[in-house]
């Protein structure tokens, strides 16, 4: 009850940076996920295999660590709310030209494209929310934002379901493009954040200096965002393909347990941000991970849909739950003089080095007879013992003032 009355005490702005934010991720979420869902259609199409087509995940993600560091540079040279609504506009417009591709190669241009713009997205809406609202409203708030991305996995699932075998791969990627024009009038509401703005005319900084100022926190969290990538993608990219390819169920049956997925997945990071608030941040990541762990035989060894369900259900509200701490751990951790890049390039570095996790379960699939469950099982059980050991050993600073930060660093 107390906090439902925290929320309603946040003003209106403070209201629409929360709900623009996490739409933004979750339409974020959608468009990429679509591409997850049509791996098998598009290599039919082009006449390749779904290890090569699944490659263009692959460079999807190898690119946003380069998006996140130049939109998150002028996040913190011209301020969150004006290069999100540049940024979210760029990534619906190259998931709309992928519609288009003649062949694979200029898809996978397009892919990368997308993956650049992409990655500017969390880390600046992240720092716009996370230094817009009260420090005891972090916690919940980071796991509703991060959820945003199971909320758009959700999304691109029911849109699987209901649309793909009516209009195909091509008409998926132009369903992407119309969310997007609903999120830039939200950010039109959006005010800037407070901390940018008590800042915003103090000393300028080198921002690549920062970074390698801040080399050992950079370090830390990069690695630690690679093995939670790997955690993530490793358990939800090629999840479609497992369940096409391995167990031969139809669009529906494939898009209705996807949804069941998500929704565990939803459940997972709101719960666990809001218990971070309680039991601290470490710890309740490293509940989340290890929770993992005796659900993933029944996730990915079931033989039937409810099995499969059931598990794909337990297993992601520990994925997500852990994840649900991220947004907020993150900045929490992150240097005030370039919030807007820090904690977005962090996450996408992570991204870069994970960025081979569908190929490489394609390969392992294909190297135990096509059993995608082996290859799914293996990622999630290492990457759910390795979150726990790295954050484990990693700092915690729950205490910041964002503000107040900007400005001590102003004067």
């Amino acid at each position: 009850m107390a906090l439902i009355a925290d929320i309603r005490a946040l003003d209106k702005s403070q209201k629409s940076a929360i709900w623009a934010s996490y739409l933004g991720w979750t339409l974020d979420a959608f468009d990429f996920f679509l591409m997850v869902f049509m791996l098998h259609a598009i290599a039919s199409e082009f006449g390749d295999s779904v290890e090569k087509v699944s490659f263009a995940v692959a460079a999807t993600l190898a690119a946003r660590p380069f998006g996140a560091l130049f939109f998150g540079y002028l996040a913190d040279r011209f301020g969150r709310r004006p290069i999100l609504m540049l940024d979210i506009t760029l990534f619906s417009l190259f998931e709309l030209a992928s519609a288009f591709a003649p062949d694979f190669t200029v898809l996978l241009i397009l892919r990368i494209l997308f993956g650049f713009a992409m990655g500017g997205e969390w880390g600046i809406g992240a720092s716009l929310v996370m230094e817009s609202i009260p420090k005891k409203l972090r916690g919940p708030v980071s796991g509703l934002l991060q959820s945003g991305y199971p909320s758009g996995y959700l999304f691109a699932s029911l849109v699987f379901y209901l649309l793909f075998d009516t209009i195909g791969w091509r008409g998926m990627f132009m369903v992407g493009i119309l969310p997007a024009i609903l999120v830039i009038l939200i950010r039109m509401h959006v005010e800037e954040s407070p901390a940018f703005e008590a800042r915003k005319d103090g000393p300028k900084v080198n921002p690549v200096r920062e970074l390698f100022r801040h080399w050992k926190t950079a370090l830390y969290m990069i690695v630690l965002m690679t093995a939670f990538n790997f955690f993530s993608h490793g358990t939800q990219d090629l999840y479609p393909t497992f369940l096409q390819t391995q167990h031969h169920f139809s669009t529906h049956m494939t898009g209705t347990l996807a949804i069941i997925m998500n929704v565990g997945a939803i459940i997972g990071g709101i719960s666990f941000g809001i218990w971070s608030e309680t039991i601290g941040r470490k710890r309740a990541i490293i509940v989340a991970a290890l929770l993992a762990l005796p659900f993933i035989p029944l996730w990915a060894f079931s033989a039937t849909p409810l099995l499969l369900g059931l598990g794909a259900f337990l297993v992601q509200i520990a994925v997500q739950g852990a994840w649900g701490i991220v947004p907020v751990h993150l900045n929490e951790l992150s240097p005030g003089l370039i919030r807007g890049m820090f904690p977005g390039f962090a996450y996408q570095a992570g991204n870069l080095i994970a960025s081979i996790n569908a190929p490489m379960q394609a390969d392992i699939a294909k190297s135990f007879g096509g059993n995608y469950g082996v290859a799914l099982a293996i990622v999630a059980g290492v990457m759910a013992i390795l979150i726990a050991i790295w954050t484990g050993i990693g700092p915690e600073r729950t205490d910041v003032d964002f503000t107040e930060q900007a400005r001590a660093i102003r004067t």
